[in-house]
């Protein structure tokens, strides 16, 4: 019992150091909110489109990750959009806070074969504290460090870049997060990531049958790359969509997550569902944790409502969405 808490306080530990480097990107996206990924997808669509996000990471563990977060989208003319996206995340007794300022523009490449490039850009405030308030004593250290006082918080701006290229029904994304070094303050004692460059390329294709266009099949894959030690992970995900004949629709799907080295080794998987009724959304994806943690927790849960608002389709078809979900039929 000793050794499995001793890793559970590592894993803690290694989360806080890393917290700025590993912001939970779970399925979120996966709720038709492709601009959680990138601001390229910023006005995308025939409307302003508001995601709001809660997600309870390890339930059942004391102090787990905690997240919430908004995104809104919407076009500003025929070939530009802009975004704006905030969140809130807790893990031990850290907190960090940001926000988030997108531009996108979108181009035509070829008009009958129905290719676009969109290019992005994003301006990022954040704030990273840690609640040294809480911190009591215990048997083991009955007196707290003096030295540790005052307020442990620092801001840091960064800024993401990224392109968008679709065919058709194909799309795909690249994004680099975090281009510029962090400052670090001495209270970190040296420990706190400087380097935050991590690579999140997305890719996919929308199937729609033949015989019923009001269905739409989707896999997809999210591949994420940490810049300052090499990691990597991959999520492979597949949907179901059914529409009505008045936009409205359902989905349903699942997603596969692993670290790249260890493929038939997942660290999650589990199954979503959505619904968009009358410009209302509602999603719930749960992912059931499958490492070493997966006996003191129930999981993830992530849960997504939004708004589609302000419908008006663009003169420009580089704004169309590879799925029916970006806009009414």
């Amino acid at each position: 019992m000793k050794r499995i808490l001793i890793f559970i306080i590592f894993i803690f530990t290694t989360f806080s150091y890393s917290q700025e480097l590993n912001l939970p990107v779970w399925t979120q996206y996966l709720a038709d909110n492709d601009f959680v990924i990138s601001p390229t997808y910023a006005g995308i669509g025939d409307n302003l489109k508001i995601r709001a996000n809660g997600l309870t990471q390890w339930v059942g563990i004391k102090n787990a990750p905690d997240n919430q977060s908004i995104y809104a989208d919407f076009r500003i003319s025929n070939r530009s959009g802009i975004g704006i996206s905030a969140y809130n995340d807790k893990n031990g007794n850290t907190r960090q806070k940001g926000l988030k300022l997108s531009f996108a523009h979108h181009l035509i490449l070829d008009w009958k074969s129905k290719q676009y490039l969109s290019f992005g850009l994003s301006y990022n405030i954040n704030n990273f504290r840690i609640d040294i308030e809480n911190f009591n004593t215990t048997y083991e250290i009955p007196i707290l460090d003096p030295a540790i006082n005052g307020d442990r918080a620092i801001s840091n701006n960064n800024f993401d870049a990224g392109f968008l290229y679709r065919w058709n029904k194909f799309y795909f994304s690249a994004n680099a997060n975090n281009l510029i070094s962090k400052d670090t303050d001495d209270f970190t004692g040296g420990l706190e990531p400087r380097l935050l460059l991590n690579y999140q390329f997305y890719t996919g294709y929308v199937f729609t049958p033949k015989h019923n266009k009001y269905v739409e099949f989707e896999p997809s894959m999210f591949f994420q790359f940490f810049d300052s030690d090499n990691r990597s992970a991959t999520d492979i995900n597949f949907k179901y969509r059914k529409f009505n004949k008045d936009g409205d629709y359902y989905w349903l799907g699942a997603s596969y997550r692993f670290l790249n080295d260890q493929f038939f080794s997942p660290l999650n998987v589990g199954p979503m569902a959505g619904i968009l009724h009358n410009k209302l959304y509602f999603a719930y994806s749960y992912q059931l944790t499958l490492n070493d943690l997966s006996g003191f927790n129930s999981g993830t849960h992530v849960v997504t409502i939004g708004l589609n608002l302000l419908q008006s389709a663009s003169n420009c078809p580089c704004t169309k969405g590879s799925s029916q979900s970006y806009y009414r039929l």
